[in-house]
């Protein structure tokens, strides 16, 4: 069995709230995967979208909003601030938005190496065991640690104080996406709950 670094993997690394919106509520918020994994996207968008409805705050999701070519084709300035307009012109006045910020790549040894103590008091069984290490790939597995953030604008400000929050999250080797992102979707809403922007009340 190889260390891992948690049970969970999906760890909140930091969170932060501008205090220029204490008592901030968000109406109608565009959630957007920023991927080009389209799977992944679709159901971050539609698990953070129900958790947001759950809690009483209207969401959609860009899938049901930005055209095809808005997502898959670079976009100037001037096309992502009409699209802004646009967006608000329909009742929006905030926008969640979640993209991988960078990738590490890490080696897990497996825990048998760390049991047997006895084996550092001498030099040969010491060797004979740790030799297995870059011998035998079977006792190490590299790897991957998403560093993502999500991030909250109010889409009524259009200056530097449009950001009303920012977190970011460590994932560990996403294989299911299922599960990632329901375990990411979590943080997510739980972070926000901690700032009070949106209530920690489920509507039954």
């Amino acid at each position: 069995m190889l260390l891992l670094l948690d049970c969970s993997s999906v760890r909140t690394i930091d969170s932060w709230v501008n205090k220029d919106y204490t008592g901030y509520s968000p109406k109608k918020i565009l959630v957007v995967g920023l991927t080009d994994n389209l799977t992944a996207r679709r159901v971050f968008e539609e698990q953070l979208v129900l958790s947001l409805e759950e809690r009483g705050i209207h969401a959609v999701e860009s899938f049901d909003v930005f055209k095809t070519e808005f997502t898959s084709v670079r976009q100037t300035e001037e096309n992502i601030q009409n699209e802004v307009e646009r967006l608000a012109h329909n009742g929006f006045d905030a926008i969640l938005i979640s993209a991988v910020k960078g990738v590490k790549e890490k080696v897990a040894y497996s825990s048998d190496i760390y049991r047997r103590d006895y084996y550092w008091r001498r030099f040969r069984p010491y060797y004979y065991m740790y030799q297995d290490i870059y011998l035998d790939p079977s006792y190490y597995e590299k790897y991957n640690i998403y560093n993502i953030e999500a991030t909250l604008y109010d889409l009524k400000e259009d200056n530097v104080k449009s950001l009303v929050w920012v977190a970011s999250y460590d994932i560990v080797d996403p294989k299911a996406i299922n599960t990632t992102v329901k375990d990411y979707v979590k943080s997510i809403i739980k972070s926000l709950e901690n700032e009070a922007i949106i209530s920690s009340n489920v509507k039954q």
